[in-house]
């Protein structure tokens, strides 16, 4: 099957991409211009929230019941911990020592590692082992969360590491089996742990120079949803690549074998699977190995196979939607996970250094803009029976006019095909506000030895130094909501009235 597989006249259909999300629903795809957050309202005859005005669907005003379901002693820590990182110069300085010879020294490792394995691993991150993550799903499920169950590990380069971590992956889908039913919504896995990064990145090349020439002949290539578009960046590859060597292709059917047997058992163990994004450098043959294995094993009407698009990418409306009405076309149900994305420093690098335009979006609003045009696209397609979501955001607004999107749908709240994400120890205020308003929230659980899950807090805090800068709302609501607990408490002995007269009777049996 070639990838693509469109007509062109749904290729046309394009420009009707999405509305707005606060828009009515409607059983087709009307046209309008592009979600724009400082447009004002037209008047129209159905009653429905204004445009750009925050959706009453979430109350995220009320500490009190926001927070309820967190100890004190939580709240206390939660809050120093967001407030060291939102010290730019504090991060600086932690990615410095982390990055450091410093770690070479064992004494001094040591002693690093202690400090953040008990502050930003413990808040950040679900545990070392699996049991410590089951602990942390079944705290979150007390609080009316779900877990996203993230074995964390990535970026391997040869076949026995890749082996190894797909025997993790394999024990996390066994692991969220045995929890508490509905308490794991989905396990995450990282295509960078179990194929090697530089098949990956030779397979991309191979795909995207046939995009540009459909007459380059893959022989190990699969049936697939659509993997480009237009849009997409090509440059990484400027020149016609080698075939895969022997040795190449084999190492990347062993891949493939390696993910279709962590799908299989997700079938069988009925847990969902959803494959994480990397760079653009790597992510044609990530969607590729995703794409084909979804096409295998996303049979019912709840998709087993998730994959992930990154709303930062100019490409990633044109994309979702080539790759969302094949799948239609081919009577085959895709989940996809909604994020803004997390590579943009070096990506903008990476596309100076070759001479092209970034392929991140020039301005955040722009990212908002298509992160929420994503978002109503998706919707619409759940509210018309077709496809699954996770949005997977930090961004209020975009939560609330998801939140009142789906509502005006009449997307029914517990909904299996809707899932709303936030990372474990961000975005408090907005994980528990949709889950007041009787959302699916989950957290998503990074867990593993600590020296094995520090990439994955190093690239945290890189990537999200700009987000935790700005988490003021958790912090300014944790801080009421402490202020609260702190007045409520009495620290004077309550005064003990005399009885005017005591009347004491004694008797005998």
């Amino acid at each position: 099957m070639a990838t693509r597989l469109l007509s062109p006249k749904l290729l046309n259909d394009l420009r009707y991409f999405t509305r707005p999300l606060n828009s009515a629903s409607s059983a087709s795809i009307t046209a309008v211009s592009p979600l724009n957050l400082d447009e004002k309202p037209k008047p129209t005859a159905v009653e429905r929230p204004p445009i750009n005005q925050p959706s009453t669907t979430l109350d995220l005003n009320d500490h009190q019941k926001l927070f309820d379901s967190v100890s004190t002693l939580q709240l206390l820590r939660s809050s120093a911990n967001l407030g060291l990182a939102s010290i730019e110069p504090f991060v600086d300085f932690g990615l410095w020592v982390m990055n450091s010879r410093l770690l070479e020294t064992s004494l001094i490792r040591g002693v690093i590692l202690k400090t953040v394995k008990h502050t930003f691993f413990e808040h950040f991150c679900a545990g070392e082992t699996t049991e410590e993550a089951g602990e942390c799903v079944k705290k979150i499920q007390e609080a009316g969360l779900r877990g996203m169950l993230v074995y964390a590990v990535e970026h391997t380069s040869d076949n026995a590491g890749c082996e190894r971590n797909l025997e993790g992956f394999l024990r996390s889908v066994e692991f969220a089996k045995s929890l508490p039913p509905s308490s794991v919504s989905f396990v995450i896995a990282k295509i960078t742990a179990i194929c090697p990064i530089n098949v990956l990145r030779r397979v991309s090349d191979l795909l995207r120079w046939q995009y540009k020439d459909p007459s380059f002949n893959l022989p190990w290539k699969l049936n697939t949803f659509p993997i480009f578009c237009d849009s997409s960046p090509l440059y990484q590859t400027l020149q016609k690549p080698e075939p895969l060597t022997p040795q190449e292709e084999l190492d990347f059917q062993l891949a493939h074998q390696r993910l279709l047997r962590l799908c299989q058992k997700c079938v069988e163990d009925n847990v969902a699977l959803t494959i994480d994004a990397e760079d653009t450098s790597l992510q044609p043959a990530i969607d590729y190995l995703t794409y084909s294995s979804a096409l295998m094993y996303n049979r019912d009407d709840n998709p087993i196979v998730y994959g992930t698009i990154q709303s930062y990418l100019k490409d990633a409306k044109e994309r979702l939607f080539l790759a969302e009405k094949t799948a239609e076309k081919l009577g085959i149900p895709m989940g996809f996970k909604l994020v803004r994305g997390a590579y943009m420093t070096s990506e903008r690098k990476l596309a100076s250094s070759l001479g092209y335009d970034s392929p991140i979006h020039n301005s955040i609003q722009e990212t908002h803009a298509c992160y929420n045009d994503c978002a109503s696209f998706m919707l619409e397609r759940i509210a018309d029976g077709h496809g699954a979501v996770v949005l997977a955001t930090h961004n209020v607004e975009s939560g609330q006019l998801a939140a009142s999107k789906a509502r005006d749908l009449g997307i029914q709240k517990g909904n299996q095909k809707l899932e709303f994400a936030q990372l474990y120890g961000m975005s408090e205020a907005l994980s528990f506000g949709l889950r007041n308003a009787g959302f699916q929230v989950s957290k998503y659980l990074p867990y593993g030895p600590i020296d094995m899950v520090m990439p994955y807090l190093l690239r945290r805090a890189e990537e999200n130094r700009g987000l935790l800068s700005t988490s003021s709302l958790d912090r300014e609501l944790m801080g009421k909501e402490l202020k609260r607990r702190l007045k409520n408490l009495q620290f004077s002995k309550p005064e003990i009235t005399a009885p005017s007269s005591i009347k004491v009777e004694i008797g005998t049996q």
